[in-house]
């Protein structure tokens, strides 16, 4: 892992591509802005954890049981 320092302002580049930029800190806060082109994808890393663990979550729901749910939901 690269860890570097940066004030408010600076800003790092990736891949020649995507700039990320300290844009304000503020006691135990810090915003920074992301630009990247269009077609990368920018997420923050909890989205992307409750994500994966939402598909584990329904991989692991049977198809009979989510029939039996539904049919209890529609009267």
């Amino acid at each position: 892992m690269l860890i570097l320092s940066r004030k408010i302002g600076e800003s790092l580049i990736i891949d020649g591509k995507i700039e990320v930029k300290i844009v304000d800190i503020s006691g135990d806060k810090i915003k920074i802005g992301v630009e990247a082109p269009k077609e990368v994808s920018v997420f923050r890393n909890e989205l992307c954890k409750t994500v994966e663990e939402n598909k584990q979550a329904v991989q692991a729901v049977k198809p009979s049981a989510l029939k039996s749910f539904l049919k209890t939901k529609q009267g």
